[in-house]
């Protein structure tokens, strides 16, 4: 809590940063009532299929609160997943097999579950809350799909904001992992390790709250809809 207070102060003043903690804890109590505890098991269908834990539902409450603060846990819906992959092939026709992909708060690593069904060279994940990396690692060990393309999966515990992006062409994933100071330290690793090792590299940004931060940051849109855009790096 004191980090968020002091980046929403830097950014917008004192009265802003109090006012926006203020809210976000209103937030995770509203958040805490039973109603809204039951509409998080919403999304179990593709847990139920393949006998996984990715829903947002069995999240703890201190996992909760740090989200809110943070970015809140929210699996991707494998459908507008799907969607995401095949407007990227069709814009820029790139061979999945020569790209890493690598998702950025990558949760109990649904995203890495169903990434592994496309024929990619690896699928990372980075994810700060230990609680959610231990739960996608078994998520990972236990998966099994006949239409599973890529087994080199890894779930990796950390700042997100500081990874050491890989080697070789890059298919970075967001779902708007972070608030805009931890965006703009990502973007700014990015162009660092692109410019000392250049590659390919696209930004899948889902629910992109931030767009403009990317486009400033001298990401080209490719493509997008109101739930997802598109960036070459």
């Amino acid at each position: 809590m004191r980090r968020f207070w002091r980046e929403r102060a830097s950014q917008a003043g004192a009265f802003r940063a109090t006012r926006d903690l203020a809210a976000t804890l209103w937030e995770f109590v509203r958040d805490s009532t039973p109603a809204r505890l039951r509409s998080r098991f919403g999304d179990a269908d593709y847990d139920w299929e393949h006998r996984v834990n990715t829903t947002s539902g069995a999240v703890g409450w201190r996992d909760r609160l740090l989200g809110l603060l943070n970015s809140p846990y929210q699996p991707t819906e494998e459908s507008l997943f799907r969607e995401i992959l095949a407007a990227l092939q069709e814009k820029t026709r790139c061979d999945f097999t020569e790209y890493t992909f690598l998702d950025l708060g990558s949760g109990k690593g649904r995203t890495l579950l169903m990434a592994s069904d496309f024929p990619f060279r690896r699928v990372l994940g980075v994810e700060l809350l230990p609680s959610l990396h231990k739960i996608a690692q078994e998520n990972i060990a236990r998966y099994k799909s006949e239409s599973q393309q890529s087994f080199a999966l890894e779930s990796i515990c950390g700042d997100a904001t500081q990874f050491p992006f890989p080697a070789g062409p890059l298919l970075i994933y967001l779902f708007n992992p972070f608030p805009e100071a931890g965006l703009r330290r990502t973007l700014a690793n990015l162009r660092e390790s692109l410019a000392k090792a250049p590659r390919p590299a696209y930004v899948l940004y889902h629910n992109p709250l931030l767009e403009m931060v990317v486009a400033e940051n001298g990401y080209r849109k490719i493509d997008g809809t109101h739930q997802y855009s598109i960036f070459a790096a």
